[in-house]
């Protein structure tokens, strides 16, 4: 497989990249985790139908999460 071409563009690119990578790292955490692929591929199949981003499912369990220890205590 052949790189692209070094074009102003793709460099511009790069070099902000590198010079903001520290920053984003502070800014933004990835949460790497693995499910079962069925489970999956059910979840995705429902977000996408929906159009729900990833995201927002996230949000939306921790609230929902949240909310029910707080009922709990």
């Amino acid at each position: 497989m052949e790189k692209r071409e070094a074009t102003p563009r793709r460099i511009a690119r790069r070099k902000y990249e590198a010079e903001h990578k520290e920053e984003r790292k502070a800014a933004h955490a990835v949460w790497g985790t693995s499910m079962n692929r069925a489970d999956f591929e059910e979840l995705n199949k429902f977000l996408l139908e929906n159009g729900i981003p990833k995201i927002h499912l996230i949000y939306a369990g921790w609230a929902a999460l949240k909310e029910q220890y707080a009922q709990n205590k």
